[in-house]
């Protein structure tokens, strides 16, 4: 009996030898020592290298031709239907602010409250138009310059704001253009600089080191 297991033993180690299985067998304390350097650990619910789940960049199906980024056209509805619902918004308290003004000598009743009404619906339209009608502009400007350039960058939106105020103040003269350019300038200027001050920041730290 034993030398039937021993041969058993023999011919299950030989065979497990001859596909690389078995052999010598290493205990929890044998393999401590051993450096892992370079290699992940597995997961135990997937039982693969996470490595290979980390993505570096986005992964997204884009049409032929389109770019990662939004272009200007693509911001342009955004940018107007904003602009139309902010200018609505801030009308629309101002006109109440207005018709509790003119109408504080007033009792509560319903003239009164048709006139507050009135005031709000009216300051609300007018500086909807007012707003959409700049975001119109300053859009289509972008729009042309970005297709004219064939560039995306900041020099397309100053110009977009300088062109959109002298367009918006060309009914005042030479001087109500000087002034709307130079609001435009100033304005998108502003802004270009705090979509690019982080950017600036890091710049300047790297110079002074």
């Amino acid at each position: 009996m034993e030398g039937g297991g021993g041969s058993s033993n023999k011919s299950t180690g030989g065979l497990a030898g001859f596909f690389g299985a078995g052999g010598a067998g290493y205990s929890n304390a044998d393999l401590a020592g051993v450096p892992l350097t370079g290699m992940n650990p597995l997961s135990p619910y997937l039982n693969v290298d996470p490595r290979y789940l980390v993505q570096d960049t986005d992964e997204f199906i884009l049409p032929t031709g389109a770019n990662k980024t939004r272009g200007r056209f693509e911001l342009a509805f955004f940018t107007i239907g904003g602009c139309c619902m902010t200018g609505a918004a801030f009308g629309a308290l101002n006109g109440l602010r207005l018709g509790l003004k003119e109408t504080q000598s007033m009792p509560w009743s319903k003239p009164r409250n048709v006139q507050i009404l009135n005031m709000v619906t009216r300051q609300g339209a007018l500086w909807a138009n007012t707003l959409g009608s700049l975001a119109l502009l300053y859009s289509a400007f972008g729009v042309i310059i970005e297709k004219t350039r064939g560039a995306e960058d900041d020099f397309n939106t100053v110009a977009a704001g300088t062109m959109t105020g002298m367009l918006y103040k060309c009914t005042g003269g030479l001087r109500g253009i000087a002034r709307g350019g130079l609001a435009g300038l100033t304005l998108t200027s502003v802004y270009a600089l705090y979509n690019n001050w982080e950017h600036m920041k890091g710049s300047l730290l790297q110079q002074s080191l």
